[in-house]
C-alpha cells in the first residue's frame, strides 16, 4: 500500500509540474503585429499631430525557435529524478531514480521544443515615436527602412 501511495503521489508531482511548465511559456503574436503592448508607456504627450512620425533606432533580424530544450531536460530530469526517488527501495530505488531523470529530460526536452516549433525567423523594426513613444513592427521579409529613417506608421505598417 505504501508503494501505490508513493507511486500515486509521484505522479500528481509530475503531473503537475508539465501543468506549470506548459503555463510557463507567454503566448506569441503572429508576425507583423507589435511586440508587447504591455512593456510600452500607454500614456503620450497629447499632440496627435507627432503620434504617427518618428525615426528608425534598430533593425534587427530575430531567429525563432531555435530552442535545443536544454532548460527542458533540466527541469524535466530533476523532476523525473525526484519523482523516480520516491519509488521502491535500494537498489530498486537506485534504478527508478536513474529512469526517472532519464525520462525526464526527454519529455522536458520535447515539451520544450514542441512549444517553441511555431515561432518564425522575422525581421523586427523598432521606432522611437516623435511622442517619445517606441514600438517594434515585424516583418517577414527584408524591410525597406534603415536605422535613422524617419517613418510614418499606419496600422501595422511603415512608410518611409
Amino acid at each position: 500500500m505504501k508503494i501505490h501511495s508513493r507511486l500515486l503521489s509521484s505522479v500528481a508531482a509530475v503531473s503537475a509540474t508539465l501543468a506549470l511548465v506548459a503555463c510557463a511559456v507567454p503566448g506569441q503574436q503572429p508576425v507583423g503585429s507589435t511586440y508587447p503592448a504591455g512593456s510600452y508607456p500607454t500614456t503620450y504627450p497629447s499632440n496627435p499631430a507627432y503620434a504617427n512620425y518618428g525615426r528608425v533606432s534598430n533593425v534587427e533580424y530575430v531567429r525563432g525557435g531555435q530552442s535545443q530544450g536544454v532548460a527542458g531536460a533540466v527541469v524535466g530530469g530533476a523532476v523525473g529524478g525526484l519523482a523516480g526517488s520516491q519509488v521502491g527501495g535500494g537498489s530498486g530505488r537506485t534504478a527508478a531514480t536513474v529512469a526517472g531523470v532519464i525520462g525526464g529530460a526527454l519529455i522536458g526536452r520535447a515539451l520544450e521544443q514542441n512549444m517553441n516549433r511555431n515561432q518564425v525567423d522575422h525581421y523586427r523594426v523598432t521606432v522611437q515615436f516623435d511622442n517619445g513613444s517606441v514600438r517594434s513592427f515585424d516583418y517577414a521579409q527584408p524591410p525597406n527602412v534603415q536605422i535613422g529613417d524617419r517613418v510614418r506608421a499606419d496600422g501595422d505598417q511603415l512608410y518611409r
